[in-house]
C-alpha cells in the first residue's frame, strides 16, 4: 500500500456505495463472530464466509489480492490466532477454548470496497486477555473521536498510541490503517502511533480503514513462511479492530458499525 498523502474525497454516489459495502462486511462478520467456537476450524469460517459473499452477490476484496510480488492471497476472510496479528491464512487449525481470534474481512460492492475487523473469545478466556480485547476496540474508538473536520491525519494515531501505551501494551509498527475506496488500500497511510498535529487536515468524504495491532507484549514481528501472516516476535497475545469510517461534517460515521456489530 502506499504512503503518499494525496487523499480521495467521496462524491455522495460514491459515499452511498461505499455504505452499501460497508453494511455487508458488517453483516457477515457478525455472522461469522457467532460461529466461532471451540472444535470449528479457521478454513470453516473462511467457507461460510465464502458463501456468504456469494449469496449476496458481491466480490471478496481479498481473495486473489497480490500486493508487492506476494503471492496472491488465497481466502476471503484473514483468520488470526492468539499470537498471530494479521493477515492469518485460514486453514485445518481448530479454535480451542481461551484462544482469541481476529476476523479481517473486505467485500467490494458497485466498484466499491469495505474493510473491517474484530478480536473475538473462544469460550472464556483470561482477565488479561480480556483486558487487551478491550484497550483495542477502545483505540479504535478513541481513534475515531478525532475524526472531526479540521484536525490533522496524525491525530488518528496519536490517539491509538496513547490509549495502548496507557494500559502498558504496546503498538504494533509495521502495519497501518489506510484510505479506502475503489481500492482495497488508497494513500493515506495511517500508523497508529506518532505525534498529534502533522499531516493534512481532515475534511468531510474522506473515507479511511482505522485498524489498531495491540500486542501484551514487545511490538516486533515477524512472518510465517507462508509470507502471509504476521505473528508477535516475542510470542505474546494480539488484538486488532478495524472499522471503515466517514468523515462528515458532524463527524465520523463508522461505515462498519451496524446494529450488533464492535
Amino acid at each position: 500500500m502506499g504512503r503518499g498523502q494525496r487523499i480521495e474525497i467521496r462524491t455522495p454516489d460514491e459515499i452511498e456505495a461505499m455504505r452499501d459495502a460497508a453494511r455487508h462486511v458488517a453483516e457477515i462478520l457478525i455472522e461469522l463472530r457467532e460461529r466461532v467456537a471451540p472444535g470449528v476450524t479457521t478454513r470453516e469460517l473462511d467457507e461460510y464466509a465464502e458463501k456468504a459473499i456469494a449469496q449476496r452477490g458481491v466480490r471478496s476484496s481479498f481473495k486473489g489480492y497480490d500486493p508487492l510480488g506476494l503471492p496472491a492471497y488465497p481466502a476471503v476472510l484473514c483468520v488470526s490466532v492468539n499470537d498471530e496479528i494479521v493477515h492469518g491464512i485460514p486453514g485445518s487449525r481448530e479454535l480451542v477454548e481461551g484462544d482469541i481470534v481476529s476476523l479481517d474481512f473486505g467485500v467490494e460492492c458497485d466498484g466499491f470496497h469495505g474493510d473491517s475487523a474484530v478480536t473475538v473469545s473462544v469460550g472464556r478466556i483470561g482477565e488479561e486477555t480480556q483486558r487487551l480485547l478491550d484497550t483495542s476496540s477502545q483505540a479504535l474508538d478513541e481513534a475515531m473521536e478525532v475524526m472531526v473536520p479540521g484536525r490533522r491525519l496524525s491525530d488518528i494515531g496519536h490517539a491509538v498510541q496513547r490509549c495502548v501505551e496507557a494500559a502498558g501494551y504496546s503498538v504494533v509498527r509495521e502495519f497501518a490503517g489506510h484510505g479506502i475506496g475503489r481500492k482495497l488500500h488508497e494513500p493515506p497511510w495511517i500508523p497508529n502511533f506518532g505525534a498529534a498535529g502533522r499531516g493534512p487536515r481532515l475534511v468531510p468524504g474522506m473515507v479511511f480503514a482505522i485498524e489498531p495491532m495491540v500486542t501484551i507484549g514487545r511490538s516486533d514481528v515477524k512472518m510465517r513462511d507462508d509470507e502471509w501472516t504476521a505473528v508477535t516476535a516475542d510470542g505474546s497475545l494480539a488484538a486488532h479492530y478495524e472499522h471503515t469510517v466517514l468523515i462528515t461534517e458532524d463527524g465520523p460515521e463508522a461505515l462498519t458499525r451496524v446494529a450488533g456489530s464492535h
